[in-house]
């Protein structure tokens, strides 16, 4: 099941197999996958990323707002992370990124893998990709400043 591109959060960066490693519901998780994008709340020139769980009813998508456990919470976080260190390379293609190889990273979870990669079903991709690197680069100081001060907390707890 495809993450739908036709609502108004537009997924940029996606996991579409999540429910295969969403902790202790891996392979019966309602929550099919994860995504950053441009926001649903966006106002005309002023963007914002968002992260979005997508879940499915078994009829139609929910836009329930969740809590959200803790493993998905780090989920998110390593997506954030590979999604800020692909932008770092990102320019090297045209339209930053491979329309043949859209996949850019898999993180080893359970015993399987979260695949990220670059939402091609969004038909505006080609801007919104753009839009996402601008508001990424944008955010960096703050993105950053919490991303030195998670490094920090996880030294000092031994990982």
């Amino acid at each position: 099941m495809k993450i739908p591109v036709s609502l108004k959060h537009k997924p940029v960066i996606i996991i579409g197999n999540y429910e295969q490693v969403d902790g202790r519901k891996a392979y019966r998780s309602d929550a099919k996958g994860l995504s950053l994008g441009l926001a649903q709340w966006n106002d005309r020139g002023k963007m914002d990323i968002s992260a979005k769980v997508w879940r499915y009813t078994g009829e139609k998508w929910s836009r329930q707002s969740e809590e959200l456990p803790l493993h998905r919470v780090l989920d998110l976080a390593l997506l954030i992370c590979k999604s800020k260190q692909y932008f770092m390379e990102a320019y090297r293609y045209e339209a930053l990124y491979d329309p043949q190889n859209n996949a850019i990273a898999r993180i080893g979870l359970q015993g399987d893998a979260m695949t990220a990669e670059v939402c091609i079903d969004n038909p505006m991709i080609d801007e919104d990709i753009k839009l996402f690197r601008d508001c990424l680069n944008r955010d960096d100081e703050i993105i950053s400043e919490r991303l030195m001060a998670l490094a920090a907390i996880l030294k000092e707890m031994g990982y």
